[in-house]
């Protein structure tokens, strides 16, 4: 049966760590794939309820000292072998839908000075989320060392980090290749020039000029 996204990211968070709550999922998700995956949270719970009923993963009750009783749930056989079905698959072609992108192919129709100052915005955002990644980065080093996990996750953070370096890089020859370009915007519609006069004012104009 064929799974909708959602699914697949709650299989492989159980397959790290068994016992988790939707809560447990969501902020695992927060914490760790949500830099390069976005995700409907509002799918996580009834995608669990759908994948316990398919028999993927295994609901169990765990009463906590002093609290109300959580919803956990673990992988089961059966959801182990689709996820790896799934890991072993071809990945879809990467698709990008960009505001910022479309903005700068049209910058054609406005001052040049605003896309510059897109292109600023971007190449800011870039440092900060630069900044976020190495920091994930000394955290996942220092923290998971030993995890057979850490290799992979490292991979996806690496990633990161060099798109991010090429996205400042690139916002900096951006800014070059503009400030080079004379500042151009659409021509303006000129308004309509009278070629003659009413009899009135050539008759004033006369006057004036007689005096």
């Amino acid at each position: 049966m064929k799974q909708n996204q959602t699914a697949w990211l709650i299989l492989g968070m159980l397959s790290i760590e068994p016992n988790r709550s939707g809560y447990d999922i969501r902020k695992a998700v927060e914490t760790s794939v949500s830099y390069f995956w976005r995700e409907s949270y509002g799918q996580i719970y009834p995608t669990l309820k759908r994948l316990a009923a398919e028999g993927l993963i295994i609901p169990r009750r765990q009463g906590l000292k002093g609290r109300a009783e959580r919803q956990e749930y673990s992988l089961s056989p059966k959801g182990r072998a689709r996820l790896r079905e799934w890991l072993a698959a071809p990945y879809r072609d990467y698709t990008m839908r960009s505001e910022f992108l479309l903005k700068l192919f049209f910058g054609r129709a406005v001052p040049l000075a605003v896309s510059v100052q897109h292109i600023r915005t971007f190449q800011e955002r870039g440092r900060r989320s630069l900044a976020t990644l190495l920091e994930l980065e000394k955290q996942a080093r220092a923290r998971h060392r030993g995890n057979p996990h850490l290799p992979f996750w490292l991979l996806t953070l690496t990633w990161g980090i060099c798109a991010t370096r090429a996205v400042i890089d690139w916002s900096e020859h951006a800014l070059t290749n503009l400030r080079a370009k004379p500042s151009r915007a659409l021509p303006r519609k000129k308004a309509p020039q009278h070629k003659s006069r009413s009899k009135k004012g050539k008759r004033a104009s006369s006057r004036r000029s007689e005096s």
